[in-house]
């Protein structure tokens, strides 16, 4: 979910698979790569200051083993930039849903996004009225406020996931009260794609990257101070496919 970095992980390389061989696996995960997987990601959290709980063997077994159950949040495309063949930026409109979101503020950026994603693992895997594993929608999506300077975000942090289909009209209720299943109303968004990590550093310098490419005209039809970042893909990929969102006046 990109929301703890795998970039300074070279020393891993036993490991780095680990996502891949348990959701190529059908068999059940005994003991030892649980604890594996486990220690994995302790690893991973370390390079943000992050722990990662005991209590999360759990959710990260059942996340890895469920990796290839994933929805794509639905919209509608309205335009495409492209340069030789590469995107540039999208316009899309995202429906009215529910989200499952958390709201986090620590000392550090990646450490806010990182405790919220665990309280959203755990809700998804089996801290809700429904008692099962939800299914994940992707992308797993963070609203970011930049503070007056331009060049720093503030920790306050809201990550969030949209509702698989087959709970929008009746979302399971989460456990834990830091979990909240809101009612968002439809967005509009310009997307710009990047790759690599989403630490401080990255999204406001991709920040930045996306209004020069957009240009004076363009931004002023944009919401400034408020941004989202998208999530594709899970801690394990190391080049993993991000987006800068941002939102339509």
């Amino acid at each position: 979910m990109a929301l703890i970095s795998l970039d300074d992980l070279e020393g891993l390389d036993e490991d780095e698979q680990l996502d891949d061989d348990i959701t190529d696996n059908p068999e059940p995960m005994g003991d030892e790569h649980s604890d594996r997987l486990l220690a994995h990601w302790r690893a991973v959290a370390s390079t943000h200051q992050v722990t990662v709980p005991t209590e999360m063997r759990g959710p990260i077994h059942e996340m890895a083993r469920n990796n290839q159950q994933r929805e794509p949040v639905p919209f509608a495309l309205i335009s495409c930039q492209e340069k030789m063949g590469e995107v540039m930026w999208e316009e899309r409109v995202y429906p009215a849903g529910k989200w499952a979101c958390v709201r986090q503020a620590e000392e550090l950026y990646e450490q806010s996004i990182s405790k919220s994603f665990m309280k959203l693992m755990r809700f998804i895997c089996k801290e809700n009225s429904a008692g099962g594993h939800l299914g994940m929608t992707i992308p797993v999506v963070s609203t970011v406020l930049v503070t007056a300077d331009g060049e720093t975000l503030d920790k306050n942090v809201e990550t969030g996931f949209y509702l698989p289909a087959a709970f929008q009209d009746a979302p399971p209720r989460p456990h834990d009260p830091d979990v909240e299943v809101v009612q968002r109303d439809a967005f509009t968004v310009v997307a710009g794609p990047f790759v690599g990590t989403t630490n401080e550093e990255t999204v406001t310098r991709h920040i930045g990257l996306l209004r020069e490419l957009l240009g004076a005209s363009a931004s002023e039809r944009l919401r400034s101070g408020v941004y989202m970042v998208a999530v594709y893909e899970n801690p394990g990929v190391p080049r993993r496919r991000n987006e800068i969102w941002f939102l339509r006046r």
